[in-house]
Formats: structure tokens, C-alpha cells, sequence
């Protein structure tokens, strides 16, 4: 079995954070969970095995967009592929969320489905293209 790159998930909801890992284990893709962006952060500077990142908009010490664009001004993490989740999906999210610097956008409740297809496009693939 080769190494996969690990996906982090970013969300102050640590119910979200237990779903979305069950799901995700179940698919065989591994992960890692911070329950702030501070926290993230830091995971994303001192773990050198993730491969992607899911970012919750709604988080209370920094928002997801403030996240975002925190990521893309370190030079290491610049190039990792960033996935914005939210689950207040209004007209014009998913175009802020891409302005700001994220890859793709998933709304809640995540289809599962969208969600594989997204990851494995990022992860084995390694093109950020749509």
C-alpha cells in the first residue's frame, strides 16, 4: 500500500468533524482534524504528509475565507489544494470562496459522492484544475 497523503479537516463542530472522518475512513482516505483555523494552522506547518484540506467558511476565531488566504501567503502550503465547506451556501459563495484562494467548494450536507470525486481528483490526480 503506497503512502496517501493525509486530508485535514478544519471545523469548530466536532460533530461534523466525527461524520465527515467516519465517511472518509470508510472510503479509505486518512485523515487528521483541528477544531480552529489556529489550530489547523498549525497542524498544516508541522505535518508534511497532508494532501489536501477541508476548510469550514463558518469558524469563530477566523473564518474560513481569513483561513484561506492565511494558507496561500506561506510559501510551503501555497500549492496545497484547499476545499471550502460551508453550510451557509447563498448565491456567490462558491465565486468568494475560489477568489479567496480555494480550489473547490462543497456545500452541507456534503453529498459524499461529490466529496470522493473532489478529493480523489486533487489527491491522485495532483491537478487543481476543474
Amino acid at each position: 500500500m503506497n503512502k496517501a497523503k493525509k486530508i485535514i479537516i478544519i471545523d469548530d463542530d466536532e460533530r461534523n468533524i466525527f461524520a465527515l472522518n467516519a465517511v472518509l475512513k470508510s472510503r479509505g482516505f486518512q485523515c487528521l482534524s483541528a477544531t480552529s483555523a489556529k489550530e489547523g494552522l498549525q497542524l498544516l506547518q508541522t505535518q508534511d504528509d497532508i494532501g489536501i484540506a477541508l476548510i469550514d467558511i463558518m469558524m469563530p476565531d477566523m473564518d474560513g475565507y481569513e483561513m484561506i488566504a492565511e494558507i496561500r501567503k506561506k510559501p510551503v502550503l501555497k500549492e496545497l489544494p484547499l476545499i471550502a465547506v460551508t453550510a451557509q451556501a447563498m448565491l456567490g459563495d462558491k465565486e468568494k470562496c475560489l477568489e479567496m484562494g480555494a480550489d473547490n467548494y462543497i456545500a452541507k450536507p456534503i453529498n459524499v459522492n461529490v466529496l470522493v470525486n473532489i478529493l480523489d481528483k486533487h489527491l491522485k490526480n495532483g491537478s487543481t484544475s476543474e
